[in-house]
């Protein structure tokens, strides 16, 4: 996710470390923290790879600044990356956004669309927080009122996020 998400805004402009960071952050939040001992290391890996170049530039008030940009080979790494996103990046929600922030990159609307037809087949298997002998628990199931508040507004996200998913993937199937 942290490397998808580098290669992805490096993908629609030169960034310097911080402002990545920030970027990162904006993306997901509160819920999965970026620090940086993870997104320095991550940098380095993708140079050693031929996927981000790196030069500096004179700082405004302060030492120079190392500013990132994507090569190439690092534009390719976030085609081949959107086309066929690992199975956690469709199954867990905040991956998932990831892989949505940087899916306009993908040129291709049927390559798209499938990735999404990805998620959708994933949200029609039915699953709960909560199981009662190996079959999910609803919310008019449970006599726990935080649960089924949890039930319920999960229900209420997979439906509109169901219904979303539809629509999109009807109109990049329309032809151009």
């Amino acid at each position: 996710m942290l490397e998808l998400s580098i290669l992805g805004f490096l993908a629609e402009e030169p960034l310097h470390g911080y402002e990545l960071k920030d970027r990162i952050t904006a993306l997901t939040g509160h819920v999965r923290p970026v620090s940086d001992g993870a997104l320095y290391p991550a940098i380095t890996r993708l140079t050693a790879k031929g996927l981000l170049d790196q030069h500096t530039e004179p700082g405004a008030s302060a030492a120079p600044r190392r500013i990132l940009a994507l090569t190439a080979e690092g534009r390719e790494e976030l085609l081949a990356r959107l086309r066929d996103p690992k199975q956690t990046e469709i199954t867990d929600h905040v991956r998932f956004n990831t892989v949505l922030a940087f899916l306009r990159h993908l040129p291709d609307r049927h390559e798209q669309a499938a990735v999404l037809r990805r998620r959708l087949d994933f949200l029609q298997t039915p699953s709960s927080f909560f199981y009662d002998s190996g079959k999910p628990v609803r919310a008019e199931e449970s006599d726990d009122l935080f649960r089924q508040g949890m039930l319920r507004v999960a229900r209420a996200t997979g439906e509109a996020e169901r219904a979303w998913l539809r629509e999109a993937v009807e109109l990049l199937d329309r032809p151009e």
